[in-house]
């Protein structure tokens, strides 16, 4: 297996799920659990230039939410979310973590962060 970057989102899957995340990004953005989820998505789906980024990487890109993050690597139940790591057959480097994540307010700024720390 080759490396793989991990996005986990502190959001929960499905249809219902993401509709209620859309109205508390709207109506109360500053209380919002997933900071990753509100950088990179807006009203209208994945910002553009982070999925433009994403997909110029060489690697494989996953996408966690809670819960199946949970469930695929179960030794990193107790880490906090949002956080963006790096899967080495099985072995998980938490690359930026969820107190890193809230630091980063911008799309550009967590291409920025990715790109020194990727390099």
């Amino acid at each position: 297996m080759t490396a793989r970057l991990l996005l986990v989102y502190n959001a929960d899957a499905g249809i219902i799920a993401g509709l209620f995340d859309l109205a508390h990004k709207i109506v109360s953005p500053a209380t919002y659990p997933c900071s990753l989820c509100g950088v990179t998505y807006g009203p209208l789906g994945m910002d553009r230039r982070w999925r433009a980024w994403l997909q110029a990487l060489p690697f494989e890109i996953a996408f966690f939410h809670l819960t199946d993050f949970r469930e695929s690597f179960p030794a990193h139940v107790a880490t906090p979310l949002p956080l963006i790591a790096r899967d080495d057959d099985g072995v998980v480097t938490v690359i930026l973590d969820a107190a890193a994540l809230k630091a980063i307010p911008t799309v550009d700024g967590l291409i920025a962060a990715l790109q020194s720390r990727l390099a």
